[in-house]
């Protein structure tokens, strides 16, 4: 069976070491603050917060705390509150490990897109741009299909692109797979899956 949004969240949580600052994007990344369990992680949101906590407990909801997706969250004993000058210094100067963002389409060469389809309305790129740019490792988690059944892991992306040649792992539903040279490589499988299904499932050139 393919890993559903809960799953896939705590498989990218797996990528995440001890000591390290961590940016998470909106949709599915979002999750991934409820499976870091005990280990040493410092959550950054661009909206000015360091250490966040995980989502609030229903009743428990504090609405000026909240993400850069506007969902609320808690804080923690070292959580720490700037603007988001301070914020985005943060990420420009190569102070965050990692991202974990959401995609509507990523490419065999790392390309990302994320931030705009053509035609519908836009709130802004928020901080995805300076993410892709800025972090040491990129992290795309997102369903490996569209409601279609169109693949998403393409050859090139067909939609504005948010960064060229920034994406360094894709975790979907249907498994986890790097950007290597001359395409893309297979790391694991969903429970289930097949590597047939896989890329099957999948346009872009698998290795």
């Amino acid at each position: 069976m393919p890993w559903d949004r809960n799953q896939m969240a705590a498989r990218a949580a797996e990528e995440l070491e001890d000591g390290m600052y961590v940016n998470l994007g909106i949709g599915i990344p979002t999750l991934v603050a409820n499976y870091v369990g005990d280990k040493d992680i410092t959550l950054q949101s661009e909206n000015g917060m360091l250490g966040m906590g995980p989502f609030p407990y229903e009743g428990e909801e504090d609405p000026d705390l909240i993400n850069a997706g506007k969902q609320t969250i808690t804080e923690l004993p070292k959580t720490a509150y700037f603007d988001s000058a301070m914020s985005f210094g943060m990420i420009r100067g190569g102070k965050i490990a990692a991202a974990v963002l959401g995609a509507m389409e990523v490419d065999e060469k790392g390309d990302l897109a994320n931030w705009m389809i053509p035609g519908k309305l836009v709130k802004g790129m928020g901080g995805a741009m300076d993410l892709v740019a800025g972090v040491g490792r990129v992290i795309v988690v997102m369903d490996h299909q569209n409601k279609h059944g169109e693949s998403k892991v393409l050859k090139t992306c067909t939609l504005p692109l948010t960064g060229a040649g920034v994406v360094n792992r894709i975790i979907t539903n249907l498994g986890v797979l790097d950007v290597v040279e001359g395409g893309l490589k297979i790391v694991e499988l969903a429970d289930g899956v097949t590597e047939q299904e896989m890329r099957d499932a999948t346009e872009a050139t698998i290795v």
